[in-house]
C-alpha cells in the first residue's frame, strides 16, 4: 500500500501538507508531519496526539497557518510557554 511507503507519502506531503490525512499507518512520524506542517500548517489536524502536543511543531504550525491553532493540542494551548508563542502571531 502506497500510504504506508514511508518515501512516497514523504514526497506526497512535501507537495501537499494536509496529504498526510492518507497516511494513517504515519502520522506519529515526527519527520514527515514536520514536512507536512511545512507545507501547511493545518496538516496537524492528522498528525497523532503525541505530536500535537510538541511544542516545537505546534509553533511551526501556527507559525505557518494561525488557523492551525484548533489542532494544537488542549493541554498544549494552555500552557503559558504556548500562550506566550501564539501571542504573537
Amino acid at each position: 500500500d502506497l500510504r504506508s511507503d514511508r518515501e512516497i507519502v514523504l514526497i506526497a506531503v512535501q507537495r501537499d501538507g494536509t496529504a498526510l490525512r492518507y497516511a494513517e499507518e504515519l502520522c506519529s512520524d515526527r519527520e514527515l508531519v514536520l514536512a507536512a506542517l511545512r507545507q501547511d500548517g493545518t496538516a496537524l489536524e492528522f498528525a497523532s496526539a503525541e505530536l500535537r502536543a510538541d511544542v516545537e511543531l505546534a509553533r511551526i504550525a501556527v507559525e505557518e497557518d494561525e488557523s492551525a491553532l484548533q489542532y494544537v493540542a488542549i493541554e498544549l494551548q494552555q500552557e503559558p510557554e504556548f500562550q506566550h508563542i501564539a501571542e504573537f502571531l
